[in-house]
């Protein structure tokens, strides 16, 4: 949970008329829920004056912020969609809108979407006005650096190898990460999955299992079109994805179909604590 306070400059805001109202983060709108407070104004910085509007123009982004593309991606889009009810409105600073813009463009393209004109950071304020703007920058030397996931071709799925193969593929990989996915029945036409993921194995640094999981994660949300292929009905399916991690990106390379128990995967994954590549 984020206090808004710290993110705020001194100086004058934006008088808010008395054609807006307070009213409650919808429940629809789960990026903006446990971000330090529950209350929004309507009409938004969107210029939306209905919470249905707001629901559904903000359907998109919510994929966006699940990504995790950015550490204050949702800071950015909730103070736009949600703005915090209180006398002024808080305009992201333009260097907020900018650091946001150059880490999420990226997957929004990934998605077949440029970066909207409505969120160009030039109508935003600087950062001498009162604003929301990003922590400052010894936050990232206080946080680990993680691999970033980045948009990438779809591996084609396997689903027949031997488990010999499989360890070769191993030897050259810098993870394996058993993945059950599943498509999340929502309200909307909009897609949502059911991601859970066990790591086999990392040979990376020191990367952990839940680091490594996150970021499969974020890696699967971001390549939406890859998830869409291994979720062709609502039944669970079980995957591996094996890869490796290249100058500080996350490349998945193989994708396996995990079938049943006693698999060659099953078999690949229990020799590989005993396996000596070549």
């Amino acid at each position: 949970v984020f206090a808004v306070n710290s993110f705020l400059r001194l100086a004058t805001g934006l008088d808010i008329g008395l054609s807006t109202k307070c009213v409650m983060i919808p429940k629809e709108m789960g990026m903006c829920h446990k971000i330090g407070y529950s209350e929004m104004r309507l009409p938004n910085l969107m210029g939306h004056t209905s919470m249905a509007e707001v629901i559904l123009k903000s359907t998109t982004w919510q994929h966006l912020a699940h990504t995790d593309c950015h550490p204050h991606v949702r800071t950015f889009l909730c103070s736009l969609f949600a703005p915090i009810c209180l006398d002024t409105f808080i305009h992201p600073c333009r260097s907020m809108c900018v650091a946001v813009r150059d880490s999420c463009a990226p997957v929004l393209l990934c998605h077949g979407h440029p970066w909207p004109a409505s969120l160009d950071c030039d109508r935003f304020p600087g950062d001498e006005d009162m604003c929301l703007a990003p922590l400052t920058k010894d936050y990232k030397y206080l946080h680990k650096v993680l691999p970033k996931p980045t948009c990438q071709t779809c591996p084609a799925v396997e689903e027949f190898f031997t488990h010999k193969r499989v360890l070769e593929v191993f030897c050259d990989s810098n993870f394996a990460v058993k993945v059950k996915l599943s498509k999340k029945r929502t309200a909307f036409e909009d897609q949502e999955y059911n991601i859970e993921c066990h790591v086999e194995f990392i040979t990376q640094g020191s990367l952990l299992p839940y680091e490594t999981q996150s970021m499969i994660q974020q890696w699967l949300l971001i390549n939406e079109k890859c998830i869409e292929r291994m979720t062709p009905t609502h039944r669970p399916m079980v995957y591996l994805l094996v890869g490796n991690i290249e100058e500080g990106i996350i490349l998945v390379k193989q994708v396996y179909r995990w079938q049943r128990k006693d698999s060659q995967l099953t078999l690949a994954t229990q020799k590989w604590r005993y396996h000596k590549c070549l």
